[in-house]
């Protein structure tokens, strides 16, 4: 039965957990399998032809495992590439993230919305136009911040060395006038300590897993394919270090789950 089929979400690295964590509040009876392409993390710096074709194998290694549905959690890689997945798989339901540029539009005060995101993301033409749909009189602010992915992807996201290269960006934008900020990369919100520190306790974060996990429950639920009893399951697996994914589930998520590889002709 297509509801028993998992739920395939998919990020370059680590940071997808984030959306796969929101997806397990909301969604607690669905089977989910993660997929991080670490073996060519981090998409951020490189063009937009290789991360479709990245996404693209990993779609069709989802497919492979029967998924019902397939979360890109990852900024870049929707950015990238969610048109061509979608043209590729018609049939399956396809739910990309982008960063939450509406609803800060609606927050700030001041007129300013400073943007977190990978420099892909920022640079892309569907982000352009994101912009320019939801927040035209709004002045947006791009901070580029391709080393807080490799922040997270090591684990560190508390403490001093998390507080020391999150403060810079975050003062940046603060001086110029920005009072609500936007973490346009699903790595960024396991900074979120860190930059809430940095930023002050009136300044709001935005983040995007609570609003695609809402969007995969309406798409699901209206195709009669929500898992409709069980406790639920998550497998991790990888394109590339096993033990290393396993490990940041345990530290990102306190997730006690195996992980493995993905079987080599699909890497």
């Amino acid at each position: 039965m297509p509801a028993l089929h998992p739920i395939g979400v998919y990020d370059s690295g680590v940071g997808g957990l984030s959306v796969l964590r929101a997806i397990r509040e909301t969604l607690p009876c669905e089977r989910l399998l993660y997929v991080a392409d670490s073996a060519h993390v981090p998409y951020g710096e490189k063009t937009q032809e290789y991360v479709q074709q990245r996404a693209l194998a990993i779609a069709d290694y989802l497919v492979s495992r029967q998924a019902k549905a397939m979360v890109v959690a990852c900024n870049t890689a929707t950015a990238a590439a969610i048109a061509a997945l979608r043209a590729r798989h018609p049939d399956l339901v396809i739910i990309g993230v982008e960063p939450a540029i509406k609803p800060a539009a609606h927050l700030t005060r001041s007129g300013v919305v400073g943007v977190f995101a990978t420099t892909g993301t920022l640079a892309s033409p569907k982000f352009a136009t994101l912009v320019q749909r939801e927040a035209p009189e709004i002045r947006i602010l791009f901070r580029p911040c391709p080393e807080w992915v490799l922040q997270v992807e090591r684990g560190a996201i508390r403490g001093a060395d998390a507080a020391g290269i999150v403060a810079g960006p975050v003062q940046e934008l603060l001086a110029q006038g920005a009072d609500a900020l936007v973490l346009g990369c699903t790595h960024f919100p396991f900074l979120h300590e860190a930059i809430q520190a940095a930023a002050g306790p009136a300044v709001p974060l935005l983040e995007t897993g609570g609003p695609v996990a809402r969007r995969l429950r309406h798409q699901l639920q209206e195709r009669g394919q929500l898992a409709a009893a069980g406790p639920g399951a998550v497998a991790l697996e990888t394109t590339g270090d096993a033990a290393a994914l396993g490990r940041m589930a345990a530290l990102l998520l306190d997730l006690p789950a195996a992980a493995a590889q993905v079987p080599a002709g699909w890497r």
